[in-house]
């Protein structure tokens, strides 16, 4: 009989734990949390000092009872949940449910599921942690009032079925800030010149770029502004002034955290946050290979510290030396910006055994988690190797008052390139990769061509799911364990919209937006949040009692609800009556809030059912076959404006157009904010918005 058992939370740990220890343990799972505050109510009782009520989570029973049972037999219980907050809780509920007694009773904790580090823990048994115990617990806590106390507004307002979150809402609000952005965004024109020059002796040219007037840094603003410019470059001499050498150094990453490894490989591999989060849990959990057994091939995966243990460290260098040699080795130490918000409660992600190269294992892996590990191998081994170096030249070329500069770089020592390159350094090599030979100061060069070219300046990018796990972590809100659920609970709640990785508002995402930013401008104020996940920090390093965070809470949010309530109860959204008759049985059909926006159906439901799209009429003529413009939306989502015609016509448009033609060019105008800008790009004509435009 087992006198020991260990009780994980993934029944995928039990296998690659259980082949580490002899017959004396005994390794069994508890799938995730067994207790949890009920979903019927809110579960946590305000009238008595906010004590919170748990609750064995439905379909729980079976297992609770089978893991007492075998608690009862052991002489020894070690709770090894995840080392973070969550897991500390985990084994807190766990010791609660199970009636543990806290003699026999530890708690452990590794980094990363190897036989040295889970022996290790065994060695190193201690108490739960009940400040970490507290910080989930004031976490939950939180999010279940704002969610129970925000919803049933929600449901009043729009529709059954939406949510409000603390941290949810708040990644919503930063997506429809930007959208406002973008849409407000004017482009505006300007003009650079390239020259082909060719130095005496040489047969290719270099190409060098008007930069500044009199050594005064130049822009241009206009085609009339550029060909006096070129008017005044006309038959110039073209003199070297100024050759610059030098060298650029371009570090050497940081290993990954959860919120740079959801970064890298969205932009590298495509993966959505939660695609990234499920295969790396698969890799950290256990990975059978040939000859090796049941093996967990990375280190936690929830992080927010760059740390790494000395035996990794040690481990990276011995193979860096082996493989690479020393000049590859780094001599410095890198640190990450911004240490103070991160709570470095472990290391960072790295894999557990450098000599199971991506290569080595491939076959045991499949194309997604061979990928994903060749990643994170990729990356630490790089962390650990000197920085790549270039030599560069800079030269400035003087044509009457105008001047030029040409620069070039070439790889001088490619360092952790050699290992690790992102496709911006790959862009960068191909781009600036000839030095500029047999120039010297004064030296002469023919013009052998000139390009002026028109652009307009570029709107702020929407948000990628990327770009908004780095802009949440920028703002200190939410911890490496949100970033995922948050951003796949507001696309499942259609919120926002994702289409070729960019994420759009839908319109039910800004009605939503607008009623929190109206009646709960606290909650959706990143600066609040951020300055509650500090508090959450200072619960778990027990500077301060969970409670004092939610009696400070929760009365605010009561009363925002309450006034919500009275003020939003004016503006409720009734059925709109329209002249469209249903089809089935005469009545006016009525437009309706569905999961995908607006529809209409018939008032007589149920009885009858039928329904059809809704398309909201704009009274602007269609530019190309004169027919009514409509909003119309993505199979996502997203609004646009399209024909009514389609599919005869396809015209469609993401701005709002305008009846009034552009007098430059007479193409059709579109609404930016306050401006009425050109829908040709090419022509570049805005205006100030008047009253007697009309708008769609």
């Amino acid at each position: 009989m087992s006198k020991y058992l260990v009780i994980v939370e993934s029944p995928a740990k039990v296998k690659t734990i259980k082949k580490f220890l002899g017959s004396n343990y005994s390794v069994v799972a508890s799938n995730g949390h067994i207790r949890d505050l009920p979903k019927s109510t809110m579960g946590v009782d305000v009238e008595h000092d906010y004590e919170p009520k748990y609750i064995t989570i439905r379909g729980k029973g079976e297992k609770v009872a089978e893991l007492r049972k075998e608690a009862k037999k052991a002489d020894k219980v070690f709770l090894a949940t995840d080392p973070d907050r969550e897991g500390e809780a985990i084994s807190w509920h766990l010791a609660a449910a199970l009636k543990l007694d806290e003699k026999k009773m530890s708690r452990i904790t590794f980094n990363e599921i190897t036989k040295s580090a889970v022996k290790a823990a065994l060695k190193a048994p201690r108490e739960i942690d009940m400040n970490l115990v507290d910080a989930q617990q004031t976490r939950r806590i939180l999010d279940r009032m704002v969610g129970y106390s925000i919803s049933p507004v929600l449901w009043q307002k729009v529709k059954r079925g939406l949510s409000a979150g603390r941290v949810q809402s708040v990644a919503l609000r930063i997506i429809c800030d930007r959208e406002e952005e973008i849409n407000a965004f004017v482009p505006e024109e300007y003009w650079t010149l390239e020259v082909d020059l060719i130095p005496e002796g040489n047969k290719k040219p270099i190409t060098a770029k008007l930069s500044s007037y009199k050594d005064n840094k130049l822009e241009i603003k206009s085609h009339e502004e550029m060909d006096k410019i070129l008017e005044q470059l006309n038959d110039a001499s073209y003199v070297v002034k100024s050759i610059k050498k030098g060298e650029r150094i371009k570090k050497a990453p940081l290993p990954f955290t959860t919120s740079t490894l959801q970064q890298e490989a969205s932009k590298q591999l495509n993966f959505s946050t939660q695609k990234t989060m499920r295969i790396a849990q698969q890799l950290y959990e256990g990975i059978d290979l040939k000859g090796n057994g049941t093996v967990g091939l990375i280190s936690y995966l929830r992080t927010d510290s760059t740390r790494i243990s000395d035996e990794a460290d040690n481990m990276a260098k011995e193979y860096i030396l082996h493989h690479y040699g020393e000049k590859y080795l780094s001599k410095q130490e890198t640190k990450q910006k911004n240490e103070g918000k991160i709570q470095d409660a472990h290391e960072a992600i790295r894999p557990t055994n450098i000599e199971f190269t991506p290569v080595k294992i491939k076959d045991d892996l499949s194309r997604d988690q061979y990928r994903l590990y060749q990643l994170i191998w990729k990356r630490f081994v790089a962390s650990r190797m000197e920085h790549a170096r270039y030599e560069t030249t800079s030269i400035k070329i003087q044509a009457n008052d105008y001047t030029f500069t040409c620069s070039a770089s070439k790889l001088d020592f490619d360092g952790f390139m050699s290992v690790y390159a992102e496709d911006d350094d790959e862009k960068e090599e191909k781009k600036n990769n000839v030095l500029v030979k047999n120039i010297d100061m004064d030296s002469k060069l023919q013009c052998v061509s000139m390009e002026p070219k028109q652009h307009f300046t570029q709107s702020l990018p929407h948000y990628t799911e990327a770009s908004l796990v780095k802009a949440l972590e920028e703002l200190g809100i939410g911890r490496p364990s949100t970033y995922a659920p948050t951003i796949s609970t507001i696309i499942a709640r259609r919120y926002i919209t994702k289409e070729n990785k960019n994420l759009y508002v839908t319109e039910l995402g800004e009605i939503v937006n607008e009623i929190m930013k109206t009646a709960f401008p606290v909650i959706v104020d990143s600066s609040f949040t951020a300055n509650l996940e500090s508090l959450l920090d200072s619960v778990g390093s027990g500077d301060v009692q969970w409670k004092t965070v939610v009696r400070n809470f929760y009365p605010d949010l009561d009363e925002a609800v309450k006034n919500a309530n009275q003020t939003l109860e004016k503006i409720k959204i009734e059925d709109e009556v329209t002249d469209v008759i249903c089809e089935q049985c005469g009545k006016n059909m009525v437009i309706k809030y569905g999961p995908h926006g607006k529809f209409l159906a018939c008032p007589g439901f149920p009885e009858c059912r039928f329904t059809k799209p809704y398309y909201e009429k704009t009274g602007i003529k269609c530019p190309k076959c004169s027919g009514e413009l409509v909003i119309k939306k993505t199979k996502k989502g997203r609004k646009y404006f399209g024909c009514e015609n389609n599919p005869e016509c396809d015209f469609m448009s993401w701005q709002k157009p305008l009846e009034q033609k552009c007098p430059k060019c007479n193409e059709y105008m579109v609404q930016k904010g306050n401006k009425a800008v050109c829908s040709n790009e090419t022509c570049g004509y805005s205006m100030s918005i008047e009253n007697d435009v009309t708008l769609a």
